[in-house]
């Protein structure tokens, strides 16, 4: 699907598959900000160069009524659009100087690092995008892990999409790499703040074996015709 912004002209190429249907919604142009409004209903999107008024609606769909959720990503970057292949690590912590500890381990990893400023956010980038790795920290956005909407998101995406995400949790309440309190809390990771400074090793350690259980499973279900 390709959209122009009507402010500076630029034109924008969407995969279909990022946009939910039956919906108008509005993103924000990467160069000047300006909000563009996409109308998946039926299946198209508003026409190209089309007008926006300013709160980002088409003067035309304006006054139309009860025909499609509208759903507003004015300023956050859920359709960022990554090399194809481009491993993704979101990393949803709210103590800054933690971040940029785990960015530095994910970078080093070679995952292209993603933050979100709130779960409405992180939301919406994970309906855009499957992230290899999800970094989450308890008390991200004043939610505790326990009843996170995040993890709650992570859980009910199709089981074929979950296995590709890599679901790290950061708590004072978990050991480091404790295989009983991962299962517990639905996660791929449970790791304590007091070890983030082998967070490196850690991640490495356990996605590697996360890889080799996913490759046995997925070759034990085309050898059982399955897969």
């Amino acid at each position: 699907m390709e959209v122009t912004c009507s402010r500076c002209n630029k034109s924008l190429k969407i995969p279909d598959e990022k946009l939910p249907r039956e919906q108008i919604v509005k993103i924000a142009c990467p160069s000047c900000r300006n909000k563009i409004s996409i109308d998946t209903r039926g299946g198209t999107a508003d026409a190209p160069g089309a007008e926006t008024d300013a709160e980002g609606a088409s003067p035309d769909r304006a006054g139309e009524k009860g025909s499609g959720e509208e759903l507003d990503y004015g300023d956050d970057t859920s359709l960022g659009f990554y090399e194809e292949g481009t491993k993704l690590a979101l990393v949803l912590d709210s103590d800054l100087a933690r971040k940029e500890q785990v960015r530095a381990a994910v970078e080093a990893l070679e995952y292209r690092f993603v933050d979100s400023p709130n779960t409405r956010d992180a939301i919406s980038k994970m309906r855009f995008h499957v992230f290899d790795l999800v970094f989450l920290a308890e008390g991200f956005d004043g939610q505790p892990l326990e009843h996170s909407p995040i993890i709650n998101a992570i859980n009910h995406v199709p089981m074929s999409v979950r296995r590709r995400i890599f679901l790290s949790l950061l708590g004072d309440q978990f050991q480091t790499m404790d295989n009983m309190m991962t299962f517990a809390m639905s996660a791929n990771l449970v790791i304590n703040p007091a070890d983030l400074d082998k967070l490196q090793a850690v991640l490495k350690k356990a996605i590697s074996e996360n890889d080799r259980f996913y490759k046995v499973f997925m070759d034990t279900l085309k050898d059982l015709g399955r897969a």
